[in-house]
């Protein structure tokens, strides 16, 4: 265990973590309710590997998600907790081809949305006799997404599971009945009061939400944003609003084509868009830096929606501050019963810095054999860049991204032209 807390970067566990442990290596099934960004993902994770058989040659562990961004979460989570047992991520969007194929050699982990995973069954794709341990991460978004009928197929397709875990950032929620329980460990880490005790609140009283947002990215520091509407269509007028007054952002809903979402996600997490404008699609399950501030462009009809998206910022013991709009009357919702303290806009129209970050696509990944050291490589003796001109790499199956300090760039593309990376031509260039 001290190994691996050390190859992911962890000097020790919290109380959640170790409660969780104990509680899934035990008899029974476990409940774990514990607020976004609290470690929920090593909690479940890091028992497995007490309870995975020898090598079988089939699926032991199937962990169902919402969402394609969770699934390759815990993929890569996965990944750095075990070489010995193979994971793989299904999810729409990618191709049934390769996974297949990859279910040549099974994973001992399957992690996957639940449309995915029982579209496998329907094609018997392999097998699930194996599988002892269900695990349903934010099991009631997957709900509130349509997907029971599905969680419901793939459990009458694993006759032998012995083990169930629940996972979620909401308190008061009914395990499906389409379940059976066995002795169920219900761990509870979900407070009000200690959710909210190192987040600032602020609001900000106007007639012009957009003209006011724009001056307060101005005021605020510098720093990874999240800022959260109610509508796809709003998400997408804000962030051509904000282009219009020259301020970069990213977009994220769920209407977005998968692999735009992704890069989205990647240029927040680089450094290339500082603000990552979004639905509540957003709020949790996603990897994503720590962020600083959270912004409510428009305040959320539910206080779980509330919560979930405060649960961004102060995450793991740091602090920040929500901010959010009312109108001249001071109209909230419910959930908001006094206004916190005011944030005064000031009149001096300052913009944001803009970001000295961009990102460049690399049309090769994982499984054409590239490396980040690869990368890091190619960019500095063919590229002629220096070290601290590259920031974050992410190597995909397929694609590389690569943060590069934007003054850089242009030398860089014209010293890379017609040159290869491990003997072979890729196309690379500005990731839009």
């Amino acid at each position: 265990m001290e190994k691996t807390l050390q190859n992911l970067g962890v000097t020790e566990l919290n109380e959640m973590q170790i409660e969780a442990i104990k509680s899934i290596e035990a008899d029974g099934d476990t409940l774990l309710l514990s607020p976004t960004g609290s470690g929920k993902t090593l909690a479940f994770l890091l028992p497995l590997l007490k309870l995975l058989k020898p090598e079988t040659g089939k699926v032991q562990v199937i962990v169902l998600v919402p969402t394609r961004e969770l699934s390759l979460q815990i993929e890569s989570v996965w990944k750095k907790i075990s070489v010995e047992h193979k994971v793989n991520a299904f999810y729409g969007g990618h191709s049934m081809e390769v996974e297949t194929n990859s279910l040549s050699e099974p994973p001992t982990l399957l992690v996957g949305t639940p449309g995915r995973i029982a579209d496998h069954f329907t094609r018997r794709t392999f097998d699930g006799s194996e599988v002892h341990t269900l695990i349903f991460d934010e099991f009631d978004k997957s709900l509130e997404m349509g997907f029971q009928e599905q969680m419901q197929y793939i459990f009458t397709n694993l006759p032998n599971v012995t083990k169930r875990i629940f996972v979620s950032a909401t308190q008061r929620i009914a395990i499906p009945d389409f379940v059976t329980v066995n002795k169920l460990t219900t761990l509870d880490y979900i407070e009000a009061k200690v959710l909210a005790q190192n987040i600032s609140f602020r609001y900000i009283r106007t007639q012009e939400k957009t003209k006011a947002l724009v001056s307060l990215l101005g005021q605020i520091s510098a720093s990874p944003t999240l800022i959260f509407c109610n509508l796809r269509d709003e998400v997408e007028e804000l962030a051509n609003a904000m282009q219009k007054k020259g301020i970069n952002s990213s977009i994220f809903h769920g209407k977005i084509e998968q692999m735009e979402r992704e890069k989205a996600l990647i240029r927040f997490r680089n450094g290339s868009s500082r603000y990552l404008i979004s639905t509540d699609l957003a709020a949790r399950g996603l990897d994503i830096p720590e962020v600083e501030h959270v912004i409510h462009y428009a305040l959320p009809h539910h206080e779980q929606e509330f919560v979930h998206r405060n649960g961004r910022t102060a995450r793991m013991n740091a602090t920040g501050t929500a901010y959010f709009f009312v109108d001249l009357k001071g109209n909230t919702p419910p959930y908001i019963k006094d206004l916190p303290k005011e944030f005064v806009i000031e009149n001096n129209h300052l913009l944001p810095a803009a970001e000295e970050w961009d990102t460049v696509y690399f049309s090769g990944g994982k499984k054409d054999k590239i490396s980040k050291m690869d990368i890091v490589g190619f960019c500095i003796q063919k590229g002629k860049l220096e070290k601290d001109q590259i920031g974050k790499i992410e190597v995909k199956d397929f694609a590389s991204y690569v943060a590069i300090k934007n003054k850089a760039i242009p030398g860089f593309l014209k010293n890379i032209d017609n040159e290869k990376i491990k003997g072979r031509k890729m196309k690379i260039e500005l990731a839009r």
